[in-house]
């Protein structure tokens, strides 16, 4: 998490820092996972693929 920071410019970056920017992205991906999960379902499919994700992040 500091690495992704720091490579966003940030010059220093505290350890609450890198474990908010944890928490923060682990939520998101967490709903990206459950829409993804029911784009699959919606078609028919107990298989989740990149096309899944991809039109979850989309919309």
């Amino acid at each position: 998490m500091k690495r992704i920071i720091k490579n966003a410019g940030g010059f220093r970056v505290s350890e609450d820092a890198a474990e908010a920017l944890r928490e923060v992205l682990e939520e998101i991906a967490a709903d990206l996972a459950a829409r993804s999960v029911q784009l699959a379902k919606h078609a028919g499919r107990r298989t989740v693929t990149k096309e899944d994700v991809k039109l979850a992040y989309r919309g």
